[in-house]
């Protein structure tokens, strides 16, 4: 662990990511601590105000300004995340924990349920995914229970395709065959020694996917597939905000960048896992 911290701190880039994603969590977990005006409040007399900067402290400021309905910018950004970060890290969670197990099944047993898992991997990569998840969602209905189902849905293949790859490589090396050897069972094999081994690329895949998955949510809530008001989310407020770009560019400015930054520092985050895993670009360091 101490050696990991040190070279995350030697990388200006994954430090800038895993600092950025603190922050972004501490701001969901600390949302409601933090004293700001409900983010489903409204008051039509605080109507599109301006972010005001210099009144930062100040009882009832707006520091980012206000929407369309008097509500509080900075609030709903905060509480958004919130919604935002569960609903992506619960589809990266099922996502994962399917996709690893089919590609540890279908990379083991090889043959026909090798082949069939793959052919529905390929069938599924052949479907624009963002096309698959609005058909899913506007089948079952919009709540954070079906997001976080369809979400999965559209991640599983990443891990199943790269997970399968590993374990073909592993299943023949003496450590498992020695398992063959003294009659340990399929499954030991798979949870025991198989599943240990392959959990780097796991957690590479995750991160990378966690990105993907935020873009996909917001854009499933900007076109009033996500989640429903009156919670908040970023992809809502977009939408919202998008008809008074011009007169007041706050209200979809900082929706906006909130998805940059989440997006650029889990990635970073994610480019430099990969790069600290991967013992040919380790040595060659």
């Amino acid at each position: 662990m101490k050696s990991f911290f040190l070279a995350l701190l030697k990388s200006r880039a994954g430090l800038f990511g895993f600092l950025l994603v603190l922050v972004f969590i501490a701001g969901a977990i600390l949302a409601p601590y933090l004293g700001l005006p409900s983010p489903t409040r409204s008051s039509l007399t605080a109507r599109m105000v301006a972010p005001t900067w210099t009144s930062l402290f100040s009882p009832g400021a707006h520091p980012l300004g206000t929407d369309e309905l008097g509500r509080d910018i900075l609030s709903r950004i905060l509480y958004g995340s919130r919604t935002t970060l569960l609903i992506a890290a619960g589809a990266v969670v099922l996502g994962g924990v399917v996709g690893t197990l089919l590609g540890i099944v279908a990379g083991y047993y090889r043959g026909m349920v090798d082949r069939i898992l793959m052919r529905i991997v390929d069938i599924q990569l052949a479907l624009p995914l963002m096309l698959l998840a609005l058909l899913v969602v506007a089948a079952v209905g919009a709540s954070s229970q079906n997001l976080v189902v369809v979400l999965a849905l559209t991640s599983w293949l990443r891990y199943a395709r790269i997970i399968r790859g590993q374990v073909l490589a592993l299943r023949e090396r003496e450590f498992i065959l020695s398992a063959h050897a003294i009659g340990a069972g399929t499954w030991r094999i798979m949870i025991k020694h198989l599943l240990p081994n392959v959990m780097t690329p796991v957690l590479v895949i995750a991160t990378l996917e966690l990105a993907r998955i935020i873009i996909m949510d917001a854009a499933l809530s900007f076109l009033g597939l996500g989640v429903q008001p009156p919670s908040p989310s970023w992809g809502r407020m977009l939408a919202d905000g998008r008809v008074y770009i011009t007169t007041a560019w706050w209200i979809v400015t900082f929706p906006g960048l909130a998805i940059l930054l989440t997006v650029l520092s889990v990635n970073l985050l994610g480019d430099w896992l990969r790069d600290y895993f991967d013992p040919k670009l380790r040595t060659a360091r």
